[in-house]
């Protein structure tokens, strides 16, 4: 199963974290500008609410500290996080999405039907059909830092690409390996794990390209979160497949110069 065209360009929740741009993360207005920029796919941060509605946001809090999975949906509405359906409808059928699932820590001991994958699957495989057919290919994919929500949806959306995200500065050998294990069609590896431009050499750090010729040597494609415009362009000239990123308008002009 084939993700990218090697390489495109993800907006990292939209067209960037913390509204650096000028639009408030996880919005309509960021999705947009993020493919006025050039970027191929936007990520989108999905979480569950008190009465299981699924919303868009980073962080599992909202700014004065209210817990969202503790909130009705109205509430978050209120706050202005914007709700799944809309954002699947915002962002153009041509353009790919990449669904970062937010697992929460009440999906251990909730009925299984309210755990935030379960929550998501039937717009999921709506949405992966729907993109796909306008697109001729895959243009929906998920990712999480969760095994246990990829597991569960690899059994049950088995047409839908996923990708396992291990943390900050994951060794390499676990992430590619650990993905490869999980079934995933896809590895979404950390910049920082790859070493970023200027940092010293660290014992055992395969180079990139190392670590890309073996991940697809298993049938994986790489995805790199959150590099700078420098690294997305020595990353994607090491084969990467795909880069998450905050600045899309300096990575799409980096790799168009390389």
């Amino acid at each position: 199963m084939t993700v990218f065209s090697a390489p495109e360009v993800i907006g990292h929740r939209g067209s960037g974290r913390g509204g650096e741009s000028g639009y408030p993360e996880n919005s309509a207005a960021s999705y947009l500008a993020a493919v006025g920029a050039g970027a191929q796919w936007v990520e989108i941060d999905v979480r569950r609410t008190a009465d299981d509605a699924l919303v868009l946001h980073h962080d599992a809090a909202l700014p004065d500290g209210r817990v969202i999975v503790d909130l009705p949906e109205q509430e978050c509405r209120d706050a202005g996080l914007l709700g799944l359906e809309e954002a699947l409808a915002a962002v153009p059928v041509g353009i790919g999405i990449d669904v970062d699932v937010k697992t929460v820590m009440e999906d251990a001991v909730d009925a299984p039907e309210r755990r935030t994958a379960a929550l998501l699957l039937p717009a999921l495989r709506r949405e992966a059909a729907r993109r796909r057919a306008a697109a001729g290919r895959e243009r929906v994919f998920v990712c999480s830092f969760d095994p246990a929500a990829l597991l569960w949806l690899r059994e049950n959306a088995p047409e839908v690409p996923l990708a396992w995200m291990p943390f900050v500065r994951n060794p390499l050998d676990q992430a590619v390996a650990g993905a490869a294990g999980l079934g995933c069609a896809i590895v979404a590896i950390d910049a920082r794990s790859f070493g970023l431009a200027g940092d010293p050499p660290r014992p055992g750090r395969r180079e990139v390209a190392y670590t890309v010729d073996v991940a697809h040597r298993a049938g994986l494609e790489v995805v790199s979160w959150c590099p700078d415009p420098v690294d997305a362009a020595r990353f994607t000239d090491a084969g990467v497949d795909a880069v998450v990123v905050d600045d899309v308008p300096g990575v799409v002009a980096a790799l168009k110069d390389g």
